[in-house]
């Protein structure tokens, strides 16, 4: 038993290092600039609040960046 353990204590550490790499590396990056999360604290809407508060940042940045682009796209309709 104990030579099982043995043998098996070091890929199983090094298995579990690769997976905690792979969960930590997003976080390590960042989710977007101070400016723009300041200008997401804001004028973010009710729902993307709740979005922020549920799903994090990085979810509720993207929900408002979506809604933003789609304002710019229907501000400036294309002349035909």
């Amino acid at each position: 038993m104990v030579a099982l353990s043995v043998i098996l204590f070091p890929p199983l550490l090094i298995a579990f290092l690769l997976v905690m790499e792979r969960v930590e590396e997003p976080l390590r990056r960042p989710a977007s600039s101070a400016r723009e999360v300041s200008e997401f604290l804001n004028t973010a809407t009710p729902g993307e609040v709740d979005t922020l508060a549920t799903s994090g940042i990085r979810r509720a940045l993207s929900r408002w960046r979506r809604r933003r682009h789609s304002a710019r796209r229907s501000d400036n309709p294309p002349l035909v």
